[in-house]
């Protein structure tokens, strides 16, 4: 009698170890695919942080040569007109408040964009468990949107399947 005991318990009991083991087994897949889902989620948010951040780099050195350029040119302009001035006038060439206020906002926008250069040479590509990440992230764009309005220059920067871009 205690064999077909266990067999009627071994009946009752089959849907409560059906029901436990198709739980363990969904458990599982469920794991895999949610770190198989979670690893490309992240690879492609990744990506497009990345992008962005390349892009701002990209724009940020591109101006710092013009900037630069600017400069030199201005400076060269400078040394060839103040000996004409000089030679024309008997005296040192004058500062125009102009050229006050041009080097006064070429200062600032040098400040900004080497400021935002620190910020993006600073970001930590490497750490995704960095705490403030996404405040880094932040800090960069505002500096670039600063950035962006002392150039005076309208900024559409566009992440998509083709890849990204800033146009102007």
């Amino acid at each position: 009698m205690a064999g077909s005991q266990d067999m009627f318990d071994a009946i009752v009991m089959a849907d409560d170890r059906f029901h436990g083991e198709g739980y363990q087994e969904g458990y599982e897949e469920g794991s895999t695919l949610g770190i198989i889902e979670g690893r490309q989620h992240g690879t492609l948010h990744g990506a497009k942080i990345g992008s962005e951040i390349g892009c701002y780099q990209g724009f940020a050195f591109a101006w710092r040569c013009l900037l630069h350029t600017c400069a030199a040119e201005k400076d060269r302009e400078a040394a060839i007109a103040a000996p004409m001035n000089r030679f024309a006038l008997g005296r040192l060439p004058r500062v125009t408040e102009g050229s006050r206020d041009w080097q006064g906002l070429r200062s600032k926008k040098m400040k900004v964009l080497e400021s935002l250069i620190g910020l993006i040479e600073k970001f930590p590509y490497d750490d995704p468990t960095y705490d403030k990440l996404h405040e880094d992230l932040d800090r960069i764009r505002g500096k670039f949107k600063q950035l962006c309005s002392l150039l005076n220059v309208q900024p559409d920067f566009k992440i998509s399947v083709e890849g990204s871009g800033l146009s102007f």
